[in-house]
């Protein structure tokens, strides 16, 4: 008796595992995603897009629309790569966090102690910047424009300028790029301004310390143990063939624009799909665990996606109930989801989840839209996020259904 109960107990868990890998699906029978995705499509102009919506860590829905390639009608689709723009800074945080790990860097070491040349601000000659001001954007450091977005960006090719000769000439005095206008008038730590320089700067640090270029460190540490066998930084190290085309909508008229690389490419080089940074998003989800392999220390992920922004630890220009800061990691959206998203020519990403980290959306689009039209991407977003919400609301009713069979002996319709 009690082996038939246990034989009967059994298969209706097998049948509530089936079931919930089944709800997706019909689910998404009664959705208007596709109908929402491609109307906004068709409005803007947007060429293509990819999207993955994650649930429990896990991927329940996948897709793509439009097109990698509007001149040869190649669809954009989950495996297709682009770059991802600042979404690539969580890369680097986790590298600087494996780098934590190893015990080559801290958190809190004056940055000097690294560089083979010094880095002052002239405003605050006396405090020292550190990784952690780095990583929350705290450093002091800012990007000055339009020096700074002018000469980034090599059509064509990737960057030929050495990362650690462009940013000696932007921060010593004497630097062919340097200027009083590259630092704030803030101590380290007390003010906030978003830093891609200082993204690449933190980016360096690691290659310095432990003697292996990002894209070399980043492969060995986290593309690979990750499955992410179509990742790279350069566009001289991924399958150009499944690289998307980049788009820029200028008024009503979509152009297309070279590829690009980028000096410097730890604040925004990574060229990934949506299939492998799913991938990636889970491991962070997960606290360093994938395929229930633990591949970072856990207290160092942890670490990485702690708000920064407590205590006596508060920017002076932030509210951290609508902004906190992980390392290379914000609130977004107003304090209401976690990661991160970016904006290059050609290319809009997302990577965020709620703030329990039970649902979330890897979005990319191959287009630039107008700054009155960006708004569209937030649209997508949030009806991306609001399908993964009605699936794993879906869930749990089948599970408590066939959980209440379980208990009570009844099967599934007898319990309606």
């Amino acid at each position: 008796m009690n082996k038939i109960f246990h034989l009967a107990t059994g298969f209706l868990l097998l049948l509530l595992n089936y079931s919930y890998a089944q709800i997706p699906g019909a689910d998404l029978r009664n959705d208007n995603i596709d109908s929402i995705i491609t109307e906004e499509i068709a409005r803007t102009g947007i060429a293509g897009l990819g999207a993955a919506v994650i649930v429990d860590r896990k991927v329940v829905w996948k897709k793509g629309y439009g097109f990698a390639d509007r001149e040869k009608h190649i669809p954009f689709s989950p495996s297709t790569l682009m770059n991802i723009a600042s979404v690539s800074k969580t890369i680097t945080g986790a590298c600087i966090m494996k780098a934590v790990e190893q015990g080559k860097v801290s958190l809190d070491e004056d940055i000097n102690t690294y560089l083979p040349f010094k880095i002052v601000n002239p405003y605050d000659p006396d405090s020292k910047i550190t990784l952690r001001h780095l990583a929350t954007h705290t450093s002091g450091l800012t990007d000055r424009y339009p020096f700074y977005t002018d000469s980034l960006y090599t059509n064509g090719r990737d960057a030929e300028l050495p990362l650690g000769e462009f940013l000696k000439n932007y921060f010593v005095p004497g630097g062919k790029y340097y200027s009083k206008e590259n630092f704030l008038n803030h101590q380290p730590g007390t003010y906030r301004e978003y830093s891609n320089i200082g993204a690449g700067l933190a980016g360096y640090i690691v290659e310095l310390r432990t003697g292996m270029k990002l894209n070399q460190y980043s492969r060995k540490h986290i593309f690979k143990p990750l499955g992410m066998s179509h990742t790279g930084w350069f566009l001289s190290e991924v399958d150009l063939k499944n690289h998307t085309k980049l788009y820029s909508k200028d008024s009503n008229t979509l152009k297309q624009i070279p590829l690009y690389g980028c000096v410097t490419y730890p604040d925004g080089g990574v060229r990934t799909s949506v299939d492998d940074l799913s991938n990636f998003f889970i491991f962070l989800l997960q606290n360093g665990s994938y395929k229930r392999k633990q591949l970072f220390r856990e207290k160092d992920i942890k670490e990485m996606l702690r708000f920064q922004f407590t205590g006596d630890h508060i920017p002076e220009n932030i509210n951290p109930d609508t902004l906190n800061s992980g390392i290379f990691w914000a609130t977004k959206m107003g304090g209401k989801r976690i990661g991160h998203n970016g904006s290059d020519p050609g290319v809009r990403t997302f990577m965020l989840s709620d703030l329990n980290r039970e649902v979330a959306v890897i979005l990319f689009s191959n287009t630039s839209l107008s700054e009155k039209e960006e708004d569209v991407f937030f649209n997508l977003y949030d009806a991306l996020y609001a399908m993964g919400l009605r699936i794993k609301n879906a869930g749990h009713s089948q599970k408590n259904t066939l959980n209440h069979s379980v208990l009570t002996g009844k099967s599934v319709n007898q319990s309606k």
